[in-house]
């Protein structure tokens, strides 16, 4: 029996974006963005009951500062404390996992989905994702850019617009482009 387009994406393997039911699933997160992204004045226990709705699990006390964007939703994992603050962008086209107490500064994005590496194959429009696992304890500066198949690790501390393309290993402080170890 064959894979369907949307069990090869939560596979990591090639799949096409353009497949109807992974089309129907990206218009219903754009809707449930929409009503995320207008909750920005409401409660914070409302906007977490929207989250827990909509993601794959959403920690106790998890925080997303609207405006938030994503693929689907379903592939995020929030830990308990979690907090994202405004702008965040997060590709989830396979799983993306934020443990417990992270801080994630604005306008940091988190890229799961990849591409074929040789050009024939993007040619075709397949595309394929690579899971991102963030610990616990981990602080994410401002404007930093996570790639797809990075762990980071617990209590790790990423500088603001750093571009993080390998991974980081618990307590480890990075910052710059590539994103490379600092003494503390």
């Amino acid at each position: 029996m064959s894979k369907t387009e949307k069990q090869k994406m939560l596979a990591g393997e090639l799949y096409r974006p353009g497949d109807p039911e992974l089309q129907a699933d990206a218009a219903a997160n754009k809707a449930w963005l929409a009503r995320y992204n207008a909750a920005l004045a409401a409660p914070v226990s409302e906007r977490h009951t929207l989250l827990s709705a909509h993601f794959g699990r959403v920690g106790t006390g998890a925080v997303i500062r609207p405006p938030f964007f994503c693929d689907y939703g379903y592939n995020i994992r929030l830990g308990d404390e979690v907090f994202l603050n405004f702008n965040c962008v997060i590709l989830d086209v396979v799983d993306v996992t934020i443990g417990d107490r992270t801080q994630i500064g604005p306008a940091a994005q988190i890229y799961a989905a990849d591409h074929p590496r040789d050009a024939e194959t993007r040619r075709t429009g397949l595309e394929f994702g690579r899971p991102v696992r963030i610990g616990s304890d981990v602080w994410i500066g401002g404007g930093a850019i996570i790639l797809p198949g990075v762990t980071i690790g617990d209590g790790a501390v990423i500088g603001a617009g750093s571009v993080v393309t390998r991974d980081v290993g618990p307590g480890v402080i990075v910052a710059g482009n590539p994103a490379r170890s600092r003494q503390g």
